[in-house]
């Protein structure tokens, strides 16, 4: 990494996380093939999995059709939280035992799987004390939009048509795209609307305009630029979008009402950074409830940070926080 634009934005933490992530790339992404960039991803994936904390029970079984891992938290609610992987702020009355969440991993609708995130998913059932289900969608370029949308969408709806509690919706990268996508699919239904309390969407992908803001201040950021965002939509997109579609840009909709509260967590050097602000003042112009976190000097990804980065921990705590209000059914934001 060497933009001088960031020499003073990104820290030493941070800093060595970037050239860790680095160290697995030789080249341009764009130069390898499909299979190549999975095995890269998934062995730089293996390489900062931090472990599932103790007292986690997991199950793969399928969901819709689709991979799907279940995450239960076996600790009991008086018991000590408090090393490493555990600093949640989450007030000890609040009711969150019938709350689950489901979680899109990210990967540019290209690469990712149930076990490129497992770490993060299991570490947020754990610090929440919530059931997650992941899910693993059919990727790109062998299975083009909507497939990814349509899988995201049919496991939420089974997990609604379940016996279980209501549902957070969560995702990061391109997952955070499908998790709004799917909200504002769903929205539409009242049966499954009114059971979806939240959404928290981690330095999501949501609109089409790259050409002004942060796409362009930071067009060339660690870790993601908008030139990897272009290469990867031509891999997720069977022909260019001739007409707004919200289930591949949410902000494409033109109506933000009847979603559900939503949070929406950003990182400042990313070229995605903009589209937080953007989505949470429609929301918000709409009548509902929303709210942007930017985190600060951190980069696109920083969730494999979270273990070695003090900014990435803090903002994973906002994360657990985020989760914690909306399990409750509360709205601490102003």
């Amino acid at each position: 990494m060497t933009d001088s634009l960031y020499d003073h934005i990104i820290d030493a933490e941070t800093r060595a996380f970037i050239e860790r992530t680095e160290s697995f790339y030789s080249g341009d992404t764009a130069t390898m093939t499909i299979a190549e960039q999975r095995a890269t991803y998934d062995a730089m994936c293996r390489d900062f999995h931090q472990g599932r904390p103790a007292g986690i029970t997991v199950k793969d079984r399928p969901l819709a059709g689709r991979p799907a891992r279940h995450y239960t938290c076996a600790q009991a609610a008086d018991a000590d939280t408090s090393p490493r992987h555990y600093t949640c702020a989450q007030a000890a009355d609040a009711d969150t035992s019938a709350a689950r969440i489901i979680y899109f991993h990210g990967g540019g609708f290209v690469v990712g799987s149930l076990d490129s995130h497992d770490d993060v998913c299991a570490e947020i059932c754990a610090r929440s004390r919530l059931d997650v289900i992941a899910i693993g969608y059919r990727l790109a370029p062998e299975h083009r939009h909507p497939a990814m949308f349509d899988d995201c969408v049919a496991a939420t709806r089974a997990l609604l048509d379940a016996a279980g509690g209501p549902l957070i919706l969560c995702g990061d990268s391109a997952g955070g795209n499908l998790a709004a996508a799917t909200a504002h699919a769903l929205r539409q239904d009242a049966a499954f609307s009114r059971r979806i309390i939240g959404q928290i969407l981690i330095y999501p992908s949501l609109g089409r305009d790259t050409a002004s803001g942060s796409f362009v201040a930071h067009a060339n950021a660690p870790m993601l630029t908008r030139a990897d965002m272009q290469y990867y939509l031509k891999l997720r997109l069977e022909d260019p979008l001739t007409s707004n579609d919200p289930a591949v840009y949410p902000l494409d909709d033109s109506d933000f009402s009847g979603l559900p509260p939503t949070v929406v967590i950003t990182a400042e050097c990313d070229p995605l950074r903009d589209d937080g602000p953007a989505y949470c003042s429609a929301i918000t112009a709409a009548g509902g409830k929303a709210h942007w976190i930017d985190a600060g000097g951190l980069v696109h990804g920083f969730l494999r940070a979270r273990g070695s980065s003090a900014r990435a921990t803090a903002a994973f705590a906002h994360i657990i926080d985020t989760v914690a209000m909306l399990a409750s059914g509360a709205w601490t934001f102003e």
